[in-house]
Order: C-alpha cells, then sequence, then structure tokens
C-alpha cells in the first residue's frame, strides 16, 4: 500500500513515498475505506512546511475521500461499496463544545489521508454527495465546510445578501458559489484580471482587482451605495482585515477564517467597535455540519472546482504548485 510520511525535520523535500501494510481488518464500529483522493489546504501546506515542527512519520492530509470496503460488527449507517469523505475534525460530532487547537485533526495531530487505505471509526466520514468524483468530494471536508459555516451556520445567509470573497483559493470559490446558489449577490476580488473573469463567470455580480484598488472595501462600500456588505469571507487575516471591516455595513458578519497574510497584527477596533460588527474566528465544523452540508450541496447542484490534479507520489509537487499562487479552486491529488 503507498502512503506519503513526512520525515523529520520536515519540509517539502522531507515528503517522502513509502510502502505500508493493508489497513487492518475493521473491529467494532469501524470501517475501513480505500482512499482515492485528497484536496490541498493551506492548513496541510503549513503542516508540510513546517521544520522541526512536524512528527516524524507523520502521514499527512486533512481531506480524505473514497470507498467503503469493509464494515466491522454494529456498522449500521454505512455499507460496503459507499462513497464517504472524513471529517476535520473527527471527534467533534455536533454541538458547541469546538475544538481550539489541531491536536486531533488528521495530517497533523494524528496521521491523515495521505495513504490508500486506512481504517477508522464509522464516525470520522460522512457520505461524500452523491455522484460526485472522489476529488471533488475530497473538497468538502476543509474549504467547503468552512465557507459552509461562515456564511451559512454562523453569518446567518439569506437571499438578498451581499457577500465579499477575498482570492480565489479553495474556500472563497466554495463561498461564491454556495452564495450565489443561495440568491445572495457576490463582490470578488483577485490581484490578477484573469481570474477575475473566471469569477465573473461564475457569477460574480462585481469584482474588484485589489492591486489596483488597494482601497477596496472602500469600493464595495460604493458597489452596495453606501451601504456595505453583510458577509465578508475574510481568508486574508491582518493586512486585509481593516479593509473588510469599511466595507462591511452596521452590524455585518465578518468571517475570520484564513491567516494567508500573517498570524498577527493591528485592528482598527474603533472602526470595528462604531459599525457594531461581528468578527468571529472558525475552523472548518463538526461532523453534523458536514452532513447538513451535503444535504445542502446535493439540493443547490453546485459542483466545486478543481484545478488540477497531482499523483500521490506528486504530493510535493502538489503542494509547490499551491505555493506559487496560480491555482484557480482546489488541488488534489489521487491515489
Amino acid at each position: 500500500m503507498r502512503q506519503i510520511t513526512i520525515k523529520a525535520p520536515g519540509g517539502l523535500d522531507n515528503l517522502l513515498p513509502s510502502d505500508a501494510p493493508e489497513a487492518p481488518a475493521p473491529g467494532v464500529g469501524e470501517i475501513t475505506v480505500r482512499l482515492h483522493a485528497n484536496a490541498l489546504n493551506f492548513h496541510d501546506y503549513m503542516v508540510a512546511k513546517r521544520e522541526n515542527g512536524a512528527a516524524d512519520g507523520r502521514i499527512p492530509m486533512a481531506d480524505g475521500a473514497g470507498t467503503v470496503e469493509a464494515v466491522g460488527e454494529g456498522v449500521e449507517s454505512l455499507a460496503v461499496g459507499d462513497h464517504v469523505v472524513s471529517c476535520f475534525f473527527p471527534d467533534w460530532q455536533e454541538g458547541d463544545d469546538r475544538p481550539s487547537d489541531f491536536s486531533r485533526v488528521p495530517g497533523d495531530g494524528i496521521d491523515g489521508y495521505a495513504r490508500e487505505a486506512v481504517t477508522l471509526p464509522q464516525g470520522w466520514v460522512t457520505r461524500a454527495p452523491a455522484g460526485w468524483s472522489h476529488e471533488e468530494a475530497a473538497t468538502i471536508t476543509t474549504a467547503g465546510l468552512t465557507a459552509w459555516r461562515a456564511l451559512v451556520v454562523d453569518g446567518g445567509l439569506k437571499p438578498g445578501d451581499t457577500v465579499a470573497v477575498l482570492g480565489t483559493g479553495g474556500v472563497s470559490i466554495y463561498a461564491l458559489q454556495l452564495a450565489k446558489a443561495m440568491g445572495a449577490r457576490v463582490i470578488a476580488t483577485s490581484s490578477s484580471d484573469a481570474k477575475l473573469e473566471r469569477l465573473k463567470a461564475l457569477g460574480a455580480d462585481h469584482v474588484i482587482n485589489y492591486r489596483t484598488t488597494p482601497e477596496w472595501g472602500a469600493e464595495m462600500q460604493n458597489l452596495t451605495g453606501g451601504r456595505g456588505v453583510d458577509i465578508v469571507v475574510e481568508v486574508g487575516g491582518p493586512a486585509t482585515l481593516e479593509q473588510s471591516i469599511i466595507a462591511g455595513r452596521p452590524g455585518a458578519h465578518l468571517a475570520l477564517i484564513g491567516v494567508l497574510t500573517g498570524v498577527s497584527g493591528e485592528i482598527p477596533t474603533a472602526n470595528l467597535m462604531r459599525k457594531q460588527q461581528r468578527l468571529q474566528g472558525l475552523i472548518v465544523g463538526s461532523r453534523k455540519h458536514q452532513e447538513d452540508f451535503v444535504a445542502a450541496l446535493e439540493g443547490l447542484g453546485i459542483r466545486p472546482v478543481v484545478d488540477r490534479t497531482f499523483d500521490l507520489a506528486q504530493l510535493a509537487d502538489a503542494f509547490r504548485y499551491q505555493e506559487s499562487g496560480d491555482h484557480f479552486g482546489k488541488i488534489c491529488v489521487t491515489m
């Protein structure tokens, strides 16, 4: 069985292929999944790049999709042949007792899914959306569910709202697609005019090149007649948060889901307070959130944008492509 492990001290050059024994037979409440695809995320990239911090021999990748190959005693909700997809927080089944670290996240604190098969508790996966490829299904674990929670679970998205999405990564593309499918208006940003055209093709109502329009928060105010946007899917962090606050209407929901521009920085707290906005950090979601998301995807009929697919043995090259910033949507690897 093929797998990828991180060899100490870490870094992309130390993502190494190796042989592993076949997954053990499932025990009580367990299933064996033949994995077919992973999807890359910024979190996976940070783990892979982490030098002197990654566990020696750790199997990376949080997003895994595949087919149930065997079921153990007591498994009633899944059957052999079912298509399933992993959960980012396998222990967070539902409710408000949410995790605050990555100690139990596959591919980080525990072994992930950069391998051909795995035996695990049945509650660590959900069904994949009906009719989706394994590559498509792998994109929901982190990027898709983060967008769903930002917009719907926490943001209370409703038809007629205006949503701001920043950039063309997996979360932002998913947020654009979800918002449009649910009757919202979307303003999207990118530094590439070519990517802006692709955003418009996906349904963006307005697009802004943030390199040529650095005061894009004020431009979003103009595009909404001075009202401001209802929800901002804030993936940048400290370097973009000021503009997101400017862009938001009084009482807007700012979903802080990324740290692409750094892990700390100044926040214009006076403006945030004056506008009585809600700034909420979030990391993906629970298994129940994912089940609801899968049901919504099947009803809405949208499909994810997969930019490029690599073979599992090329995982380091896939991360280098992600690092280049040339991608639009998700990058996947297949087994």
